[in-house]
């Protein structure tokens, strides 16, 4: 069977739009002899859709949309993802369904019977479980519709119940899954692993169609597979690209196309992420603030790819305190990278801003309140470029930075997206050689440089924080694998510097919480997929 790859990027509520790529993918794949179009999750509506499904006539919109697309299809079905709005004994509810379109009409639907609420998702607040059969009869073969999660239970358990073991059962001839997977570090390789195993089981072949693009902090990376039925690669679409191809499930895939490595798909997925940020918000110009710092670097060099060097504002905003090599490795930065770049010193507010609060601050020894008339005098002068040329200003915090409040509220952390919020220091180094693996773009002493906020005379990250190797598996098991500070100490890291880093994580909750939306890179990123109260006395 040839089935047709409709991997595209909608935007979340463009009812129209995303109408309008369906219809066209359909008529692309039909021009190429397929014998069924499968689109991902909720493609009309785009993923994740939030509370738009708690509006009045969001969910007749989805039905009319799916109406007109029904209408356009003819003999070759299309399976399409959709919000399906119901009423059951007066109450009104939606469900997460797929539609069978076929001559003109939605011949069946199918439901989400597993409904995530783990990490970004919260699907048990907007959809009802599915009760639906999974399967319908096309060309003689008996084919199976599940919708994302649906096949995920086989590896979690985390569910009374799993689809997989009914569908088994009912011995299919193709299983199809519908998904909006979002993209974090090592992603991929697990879902090749989970496809393999489901195939085997299911003792049948696979098509797994993944959205992609970016909507707000979430990047969906695509990478749409077909396996056959011990679960060996078919067929895989080009990861963070939109793809309108045939998976054709007679072929034999001699030489696997397998993910790219984990500092090339960040590169993609952090380029794809501010790409989508910024036009699907109606931004075409990217502002940065370039301190010299390796952050900054790679925030502008991510930006540059993702918008055109001609769209990137690049500004250094010295004190008296900035170095000389600091502003030399900005402008050498700006240089290599072709963008716009201004020099706007800050002396002069900072120094106006000390000499009114004097009357105030008499007597009371400088500490990090003048540090941090620095960075809001930044913010300050940002945000006016900003505004006045409707640039998106791109914060430069990293993760590591961003969980112990090493950043400064209205200051460095003013913008519209936070772009490597969620890549850890550590891997900001990575990321940095692996831009500079064809030409130098960030300058070398911006990597080598040991890292400074510079609000300070010859401050240093490490005056106040641990190494940075140190710090990140720190991070790691306290933040994304949830582990005590008894556990950590036992894995034989420092008692001291652990209860310190802990207690940072713990007290700087209320700057993540008014922070700008950061891209998703790992398994569990600040923001949306991880709710810590602000007010909260657990320390362990």
């Amino acid at each position: 069977m040839r089935i047709g790859i409709a991997q595209l990027n909608p935007t979340v509520g463009d009812v129209a739009g995303n109408l309008a790529l369906a219809m066209d993918a359909y008529e692309q794949l039909i021009g190429q002899g397929v014998d069924l179009v499968v689109y991902p999750e909720l493609f009309l509506c785009g993923y994740p859709p939030r509370d738009l499904l708690l509006k009045e006539k969001f969910g007749d919109d989805m039905k009319d949309a799916l109406q007109v697309f029904a209408a356009s299809t003819g003999p070759v079905p299309a399976v399409i993802g959709f919000p399906e709005k119901n009423t059951h004994a007066q109450k009104q509810f939606n469900n997460n369904a797929a539609a069978w379109c076929e001559d003109g009409t939605v011949k069946q639907t199918f439901h989400k019977r597993l409904l995530p609420t783990y990490d970004v998702f919260d699907e048990t607040r907007y959809f009802k479980a599915g009760e639906k059969d999974f399967f319908i009869q096309y060309k003689n073969q008996n084919i199976a519709v599940t919708i994302c999660e649906d096949i995920w239970n086989i590896r979690k358990g985390e569910y009374e119940s799993d689809p997989i073991d009914e569908i088994a059962e009912h011995k299919p001839d193709l299983l199809i899954n519908l998904s909006a997977s979002p993209w974090h570090l090592n992603k991929d390789k697990q879902r090749i692993e989970l496809l393999g195993e489901v195939a085997q089981k299911c003792d049948c072949p696979i098509v797994y169609l993944n959205a992609v693009g970016g909507n707000d902090e979430l990047v969906f990376d695509g990478m749409s597979m077909s396996v056959n039925r011990v679960g060996d690669l078919v067929s895989i679409s080009d990861s963070f690209k939109e793809r309108i191809e045939v998976h054709d499930l007679n072929d034999i895939y001699e030489s696997p196309h397998l993910p790219d490595n984990s500092m090339e798909g960040l590169r993609k997925a952090l380029v794809l992420g501010v790409r989508d940020y910024a036009h699907k918000s109606g931004f075409s110009k990217g502002l940065i603030g370039l301190s010299g710092g390796i952050d900054s670097a790679v925030t502008a060099a991510i930006a540059v790819e993702a918008l055109g060097s001609e769209n990137i504002i690049g500004i250094s905003l010295p004190s008296s305190i900035s170095s000389n090599h600091s502003k030399d490795d900005a402008a050498e930065l700006a240089k290599n990278l072709d963008i716009t770049y201004h020099t706007l010193p800050i002396q002069r507010i900072v120094d106006s801003a000390n000499s009114e609060l004097r009357p105030i601050f008499e007597n009371r020894s400088t500490d990090v309140t003048e540090e941090n008339i620095q960075a809001r005098s930044r913010g300050l002068l940002l945000m006016a470029v900003s505004n006045k040329l409707g640039a998106l200003l791109l914060t430069t915090g990293n993760k590591s930075e961003l969980a112990v409040g090493y950043c400064t509220l209205y200051g460095d952390m003013c913008g519209g997206l936070a772009v490597i919020s969620d890549v850890p220091k550590t891997e900001v180094f990575k990321l940095a050689r692996h831009l500079n693996r064809h030409q130098i773009v960030i300058p070398i002493n911006t990597i080598e440089k040991p890292p400074s906020a510079e609000l300070r005379p010859d401050q240093k990250d490490i005056d106040s924080l641990p190494e940075y190797e140190i710090l990140d598996s720190i991070l790691e098991a306290y933040v994304e694998e949830g582990k005590s500070i008894e556990t950590i100490i036992g894995d034989g890291l420092d008692e001291e510097i652990v209860r310190k880093i802990t207690r940072l994580v713990d007290i700087n909750e209320y700057k993540r919480n008014q922070a700008a939306p950061g891209i998703k890179t790992t398994p569990l990123a600040f923001g949306v997929g991880r709710r810590i109260p602000i007010v909260q006395k657990y320390t362990n």
